[in-house]
C-alpha cells in the first residue's frame, strides 16, 4: 500500500534521527557521555547516530536512547517512526517543520515594559542591529522582555527559533513542534562550536527567507559562545537576528548590549502608580485578593516597591509572604530586613535560586568593585554619585566611570532619579547579600 508520500533515502532517514535525538539531548542538557551512561548505548554509537552515520538502528538501541531522554509518549512515537520510516511527522500524516514557527507562550502578562520591548523590537527589526544582548541581575524579566520581543517580530512576520539554556523550569510554554525543536537546538550547538562538521544548520536560510528569522537564545552563558561561528551565521544567512538573554555580555564586535534594570519604583508618593507597583498589585491579587487597593495600601506597597528598587522577582517573593503577614507588617519588614524576604514562601525554584545567582554575579566582579560596594554598603547611604566613587576608591575620574560602568552592566546597581541628578543605587538584593559574597571572596 502506498502513501503517496516522496520517497525518501537511508540517508536521509538517519540524518532525520541523528537531529531528533541531538536536539532532545540539547534541551534538556546531557551531553553525549551523559547519554550514553544512562542509555547504556555507547557513546560512539550516540555519536554516530546523530552523525547519520548509522542507517539501520536497531528498535531496541531507539528504545534505550528514548529511555535516556526521558521523552514522552508523544515524542517517543516520533523518534520511533523517524527510526523506522524516516519521516519527521506523526503517523501517517506529513508534519513538515511550520512556515513560520512561533515563540513560546509566556504565563503571565508583562507589566510597565513597553519602552524596553519597543526598543528591542524596533533595532531587530528594521535590521539595525542584528544581535543584542539583554543583560541584567537574575530575576531582573530578561526572559519575559525576550518574549514580549519575540512575539511582537512574530506578529511583523519572522519566524522565531527560541532556545532555553538548561535550568530551572521556565515560565512559559514551549513551542510543541519536535521538528522546530531539533532545528533551534541545531542552532544552538552550532554557535557552542558543535554540530556536524562545522556547518550552519540545514534549512535555516530557507526558513530565514524574505521575511526574516529571530534566534533567540535565552539564559546562556556567553562565554561558551563561539563568536567565529557568529559571524559566520550572520554572514551566510543574512536574514536572520539574534536575542541573546544572559548574565553579562558576549562582547563580540557586532554586539549591541541592552541594560536591562529593574522596574521604575520611585520613592512615595510619586511610585503610587509607578511599573513596579502595578507589578506588586498583579502578584498580590493572586496571593491575598481579598486585600483592596485603597490609599494607605497604595502607600504601603510604594514603600517597599522603593525598597527593594522594583526588582521583579523580589517583589514577587515579598507578595508570597502576605500569605502569613498584612501589609503594614511586610512594609516593616522590608524596611528593616528585606533579606529576610528573598525566599518566597511557596518555594519557586526560580526565587530560591535569586541569592546564589546574585552572589555569583557579585563574586565575578573584579576584587576593586567588591571592595566598593561593601564601602557603598558600609556608607549606608540610599544613593551615591560618581564623585563618591572617586572619595572612597580614591582613583581617577576616567577610572571610576569604567568602574561605575562595570557595575552598571552587572545589573547590581542602577540609576537613581529620586533627586534629579545623576546618582545611582545599590540594589537591596545586593545589599542584602554583599557581606556575605565579600567574605566568599576573601575567603
Amino acid at each position: 500500500m502506498t502513501t503517496g508520500l516522496p520517497a525518501q533515502s537511508t540517508t536521509e532517514h538517519s540524518e532525520v534521527l541523528g537531529s531528533l535525538i541531538r536536539g532532545h539531548r540539547i534541551r534538556i542538557g546531557l551531553t553525549q557521555r551523559q547519554l550514553a551512561d544512562l542509555s547504556t548505548i555507547s557513546v560512539r554509537a550516540i555519536r554516530d547516530l546523530e552523525k547519520g552515520k548509522a542507517q539501520r538502528p536497531r528498535t531496541d538501541t531507539v528504545r534505550l536512547i528514548a529511555d535516556g531522554l526521558r521523552l514522552g509518549p508523544r515524542a517517543r512515537t516520533v523518534l520511533e517512526e523517524a527510526a523506522r520510516r524516516g519521516h519527521r511527522f506523526e503517523g501517517d500524516g506529513r508534519r513538515p517543520l511550520a512556515e513560520r514557527p512561533s515563540p513560546p507562550v509566556p504565563l503571565h502578562p508583562i507589566i510597565g515594559r513597553d519602552a524596553e520591548t519597543a526598543v528591542v523590537v524596533e533595532e531587530l527589526r528594521s535590521g539595525t542591529e542584528r544581535l543584542i544582548t539583554v543583560v541584567g541581575l537574575s530575576g531582573v524579566g530578561k526572559t519575559r522582555v525576550a518574549l514580549e520581543a519575540a512575539a511582537r517580530m512574530h506578529e511583523a512576520g519572522f519566524s522565531v527559533l527560541w532556545h532555553t539554556a538548561p535550568g530551572p523550569v521556565p515560565d512559559f510554554l514551549p513551542a510543541d513542534d519536535d521538528s522546530v525543536t531539533a532545528l533551534t537546538a541545531d542552532c544552538a550547538e552550532f554557535l557552542h562550536g558543535g554540530g556536524q562538521d562545522g556547518e550552519l544548520p540545514a534549512r535555516l536560510a530557507d526558513l530565514a527567507g524574505s521575511r526574516g528569522l529571530l534566534l533567540v537564545l535565552d539564559g546562556v552563558e556567553p562565554s561558551l559562545l563561539d563568536g567565529h561561528r557568529l559571524n559566520r551565521l550572520l554572514r551566510d544567512v543574512p536574514g536572520i537576528r539574534l536575542l541573546v538573554t544572559a548574565e553579562e555580555p558576549w562582547d563580540v564586535p557586532c554586539e549591541r548590549l541592552f541594560l536591562l534594570s529593574p522596574l521604575d519604583a520611585p520613592a512615595p508618593p510619586a511610585g503610587s502608580d509607578s511599573p513596579a507597583t502595578r507589578f506588586f498589585l498583579a502578584r498580590l491579587r493572586r496571593d491575598r485578593p481579598d486585600i483592596t487597593a485603597d490609599e494607605r495600601s497604595l502607600a504601603d506597597i510604594a514603600r517597599i516597591c522603593h525598597r527593594l528598587d522594583g526588582h521583579p522577582m523580589a517583589l514577587v517573593a515579598a507578595a508570597s509572604w502576605l500569605t502569613v503577614c498584612d501589609l503594614p507588617t511586610l512594609c516593616r519588614i522590608v524596611e528593616f530586613d528585606p533579606a529576610a524576604l528573598l525566599d518566597r514562601l511557596s518555594g519557586d525554584p526560580a526565587v530560591s535560586r535569586l541569592p546564589e545567582r546574585t552572589g555569583r554575579t557579585i563574586g565575578r566582579l573584579p576584587a576593586d568593585h567588591q571592595r566598593l560596594i561593601s564601602a557603598l554598603h558600609e556608607a549606608d547611604a540610599d544613593e551615591f554619585t560618581l564623585g563618591d566613587v572617586v572619595r572612597l576608591t580614591g582613583r581617577t575620574l576616567p577610572e571610576c566611570g569604567h568602574m561605575v560602568r562595570r557595575l552598571l552592566v552587572s545589573g547590581v546597581i542602577r540609576a537613581s532619579t529620586d533627586t534629579g541628578r545623576s546618582a545611582f543605587r545599590v540594589l537591596c538584593v545586593v545589599r542584602a547579600l554583599a557581606p556575605a559574597a565579600a567574605a566568599d571572596a576573601a575567603a
